[in-house]
């Protein structure tokens, strides 16, 4: 997946085979037990973050339907290209 293409922290999507929404919180995450990386983290949506349990990670092709798009300024578009340059390095 292309970096510039992440949804912003805060998009709420539903997930295939996905029966709640979640919303995403981080990008670009690594699950510590595997050392595999993940487009996205989330917690359920409405509900938050109610624990380890309620956290789950996955790939931008794992997303069914996106409902919202955080929030998307300068800060983040610096952010983002920042690093897209830093996975560009590492190729």
């Amino acid at each position: 997946m292309e970096i510039r293409e992440l949804l912003p922290i805060g998009s709420v999507v539903l997930l295939k085979d996905g029966q709640k929404r979640v919303m995403i919180y981080g990008v670009k995450q690594t699950d510590t037990s595997t050392d595999k990386e993940y487009d996205y983290i989330s917690v359920l949506y409405p509900e938050g973050n109610m624990g380890d349990e309620s956290q789950f990670l996955f790939n931008h092709s794992d997303i069914e339907e996106i409902y919202f798009r955080g929030c998307e300024d300068e800060e983040r578009e610096e952010f983002i290209e920042n690093l897209a340059r830093y996975y560009e390095g590492l190729e």
